[in-house]
């Protein structure tokens, strides 16, 4: 972890009440894909964690969406404005344990991050699927994105207005995978959970308040007892989790 400066680059929306921001700075401490960042905003005690989609030397990429003040806050920022940021948070994915057939799971907001762990899985030689679930077409995120790496996309959307009608549960019927590695709302975490025989990563989305452990604010239940989403995750292999 290291606190830094961040400059806005870009930030827009891409649909809706989502948007995607690129920020110039240090990405050092960026080491896995899953890892994020947690922004402090002037007016407000609390920092707002958000996962990182993608980054380089010198600048990274995250998409949020905007769910109260702060991200509103946020939203309206433009290039120039510098960010006191938290860098470099949490445990992210480890492809060392993803075999040749991996599938990227994401719901939502919880797509993005699955974006920079497909990237990685393409670069290592592997056979990536994403299976992104949506309620609606017109929140569809990203997906010509995953194709352009290279990835089988099979999209789910509730109304069935694209792909799959239903959740990603049943998109994943039409998947062929020996691992897998997921994000997004807990329900829907758990649902793939039980609908699962095999392995897999699960990355929690949480309300934190430090975003380093020092709190205990972020927890879930694994066999070890509870562990900090934003320090011994929020990356957890299936087998530690209790459900």
């Amino acid at each position: 972890m290291i606190k830094t400066t961040y400059m806005i680059v870009e930030n827009a929306p891409i649909t809706g009440d989502i948007h995607r921001m690129r920020l110039g700075g240090d990405t050092s401490h960026i080491t896995r894909p899953g890892q994020f960042i947690n922004i402090a905003l002037d007016g407000y005690f609390l920092r707002r964690p958000i996962s990182v989609m993608d980054w380089e030397y010198g600048g990274l990429t995250i998409i949020y969406k905007v769910v109260g003040r702060g991200t509103d806050r946020l939203s309206r920022m433009f290039p120039g404005k510098k960010l006191e940021v938290l860098s470099g948070l949490g445990n992210g994915f480890d492809t060392s344990l993803c075999p040749q057939k991996t599938a990227v799971i994401g719901g939502g907001v919880g797509v993005p991050p699955l974006y920079g762990l497909a990237r990685q899985l393409v670069e290592e030689g592997k056979d990536v699927t994403a299976i992104l679930g949506f309620n609606t077409k017109k929140e569809r995120i990203l997906t010509k994105l995953f194709k352009d790496l290279g990835c089988k996309v099979i999209v789910s959307t509730v109304d069935g207005t694209m792909g799959v009608k239903g959740f990603v549960t049943d998109a994943m019927k039409e998947a062929d995978f020996d691992y897998f590695c997921t994000c997004g709302p807990e329900p829907m975490l758990k649902a793939i959970y039980n609908a699962t025989d095999c392995s897999g990563q699960f990355s929690f989305e949480e309300r934190m308040g430090c975003g380093f452990g020092a709190c205990m604010g972020c927890s879930c239940q694994t066999i070890t007892g509870p562990k900090r989403v934003c320090k011994e995750g929020p990356v957890f292999v299936k087998e530690d989790l209790i459900w």
